[in-house]
């Protein structure tokens, strides 16, 4: 038997961000050490609660560790309430009290032991801005040695943006931050909108799953879908008409364990950090041309980006999984 994926997810809860935890909790391949909470859909300590609750609801008890509430350089922009809902999960009516607290340590240092406590055998699944990594890296040095990769969910190479005609959510909340991880030398795969925005999730899917285990982490799933599907169908008339939402940080853990179903290309990749141009990820794609403006030498690491995907074999996967037995306590 293959040995179990050690990751760490380094998010902001956050709709997709619950339906990534979730998918990587019911796949028996993956040992989630901890939960890193970062701001953008709503501030790191919601992160943090909104992480605690779902894993309570779903009966497991991680670590989760709040992390940075700001960004490296930029003025912070507040959450849009719109977006994820105020409390991040679309406005759940109510609460369960969360059992227990967030871990002592902050996300930079949990990153940093976990990676020297495994050494090359960490995976940080990194789906929201990229500052606590940025901490982590300060701390640490050598951490692109010690963590095995990143899989980060952000950007966009072709795509239109998502805040701005260029630049989407995770990398333009924390510009600085992308452009320092992205030229750090990890070994690293972005997936930006270019493919995520491929992952549309119907709110039957969601339907299906609660219905079938009847349990109030598939409630909630449901719950916070429907308002996700609600704020896209103002949005987006495809996603209107399927009555869906975007699964963005379902694919990191879909990369994770199904790379064969990613078209990638390896480059360099910057990012915009002023201007109207703020958080756009960009990517050289013709490396043979010597580029005379500073920032694209050839000793700059490169990187692997998702260009394509196999979208309608995720969903099958997504909903296969999250159709088995994997709530503990449920026969």
């Amino acid at each position: 038997m293959s040995p179990r994926h050690k990751i760490i997810l380094d998010g902001n809860p956050g709709i997709d961000d619950a339906m990534a935890l979730y998918f990587a909790l019911a796949q028996p391949a993956i040992e989630l050490l901890g939960i890193t909470a970062t701001f953008g859909n709503v501030s790191a300590a919601q992160a943090a609660r909104n992480a605690i609750y779902l894993c309570v609801l779903a009966r497991w008890r991680i670590p989760v560790c709040e992390g940075v509430n700001t960004p490296t350089r930029k003025t912070q922009v507040l959450p849009d309430p719109e977006v994820h809902g105020a409390d991040g999960l679309g406005n759940l009516p109510e609460r369960r009290r969360d059992s227990y607290e967030p871990d002592e340590r902050s996300a930079a240092r949990f990153i940093v032991e976990q990676a020297h406590a495994h050494p090359s055998q960490v995976t940080l699944l990194a789906v929201g801005p990229l500052t606590n990594l940025t901490q982590a890296l300060r701390l640490e040095p050598k951490l692109p040695e010690l963590l095995k990769q990143v899989i980060v969910v952000g950007g966009s190479i072709a795509a239109p943006g998502n805040v701005s005609p260029v630049a989407e959510s995770n990398i333009w909340h924390d510009p600085h931050a992308a452009d320092q991880i992205f030229t750090a030398g990890f070994r690293l795969t972005l997936l930006g909108l270019d493919v995520t925005q491929r992952l549309a999730l119907p709110l039957a899917l969601f339907e299906r799953l609660a219905a079938r285990h009847q349990h109030p982490a598939t409630d909630t799933l449901l719950h916070a879908a429907r308002f996700s599907v609600a704020y896209h169908a103002g949005l987006e008339p495809e996603l209107a008409r399927a009555q869906a939402c975007y699964g963005h940080d379902v694919l990191a853990v879909m990369f994770l364990l199904h790379p064969e179903l990613f078209q990638l290309e390896t480059g360099r990749v910057r990012v915009a950090t002023e201007g109207l141009a703020e958080g756009q990820t960009i990517m050289d794609r013709r490396e043979h041309i010597p580029y005379p403006h500073p920032g694209w030498e050839e000793h700059i690491p490169r990187i692997q980006v998702g260009l394509q995907v196999d979208a309608a074999a995720c969903l099958a996967l997504f909903e296969a999984t999250l159709m088995e037995h994997w709530l503990p306590g449920l026969n």
